[in-house]
């Protein structure tokens, strides 16, 4: 059941990816950010009163919220630091990057979790595991290739930096998600809940020193509906994949991996709406990545 949660999952964060590039494009990315994270807070904010109100109904349809001591709030908060240090170069990455760029180097956070997974969780991979994560590398590495002919140096230019920084702190956030659900036994609608509000507050104080202050800054943001459903998009992928996680027997190397076949979506889909470059040439490290995925759910 916890695989068909993540695919519902990587569904979500497909769409969501479609949303966020057009978002960023040619707009501010900080106060995109703070919309993004601030429309998925009031959409988890809206069961969280719902719960209050009608707390019998909410428990009998599972979403109720959890009463947590001081202390899991400090954990708590320490994701939401690392989420928006991830999110803040992710997102300046994009605005600067094809998404079909962008997307595949991001594939490779299920190895840096794969990694994690076996250091700290002890989950044993198989020899299909093993040929899956390096094939999603070998892969992500063509795309750099084929990045160089859109003017793209690899060695030389910060937002590639800037999109494995942030694949780093996704991949350590995934890792640290499957502590905040089974060790500390947190529900998918708390940790929503409370992740997104301490996240609007550090963005809240990044955006005081970087972009409330500059009135041509303030000037120059365009709201734009994708701002709101790539919150609500995240929300909804977010609770599928902590749902899963929730299931003892979830490895968080394979969802980790089953996500990223929303890369069908970004990639090709994004592709064609963002009428991006040599798309017939990324189909092949792509099938590549797929041909992983594929590897590590058949094993």
């Amino acid at each position: 059941m916890w695989m068909y949660l993540g695919l519902l999952a990587a569904l979500f964060l497909g769409l969501h990816s479609l949303c966020k590039k057009h978002a960023v494009q040619g707009n501010e990315v900080f106060p995109v950010l703070l919309g993004t994270v601030s429309s998925g807070f009031l959409f988890v904010a809206s069961f969280y009163l719902f719960s209050v109100f009608y707390p019998d109904y909410a428990q009998e349809n599972g979403y109720d919220f959890q009463q947590i001591p001081w202390k899991t709030h400090g954990f708590i908060f320490i994701k939401s630091a690392i989420m928006a240090a991830s999110w803040v170069l992710a997102y300046q990455a994009l605005k600067h990057l094809p998404i079909t760029i962008v997307t595949p180097i991001r594939s490779a956070g299920p190895f840096f979790t794969f990694i994690g997974a076996i250091v700290i969780y002890k989950e044993s991979p198989n020899l299909y595991q093993w040929i899956g994560f390096f094939l999603i590398i070998f892969s992500v590495i063509l795309y750099s290739r084929i990045g160089k002919k859109e003017g793209i140096n690899f060695k030389r230019n910060k937002w590639i930096f800037a999109i494995i920084g942030a694949t780093f702190l996704g991949a350590s956030s995934g890792l640290y998600d499957k502590f905040l659900i089974q060790n500390l036994s947190l529900n998918p609608q708390t940790l929503q809940f409370w992740f997104c509000l301490y996240t609007i507050l550090i963005l809240l104080i990044i955006l005081s020193i970087t972009w409330f202050p500059y009135a041509e800054k303030r000037k120059a943001f365009k709201f734009r509906w994708s701002i709101i459903a790539v919150g609500v998009l995240l929300q909804a992928a977010d609770y599928f994949y902590f749902k899963a996680l929730q299931d003892p027997e979830a490895l968080i190397m394979l969802l980790s991996a089953i996500k990223r076949s929303q890369l069908i979506i970004a990639v090709v889909i994004g592709g064609l709406v963002f009428k991006e470059k040599n798309k017939r040439k990324k189909l092949i490290p792509l099938a590549g990545i797929l041909i992983g995925v594929f590897l590590i759910l058949y094993s």
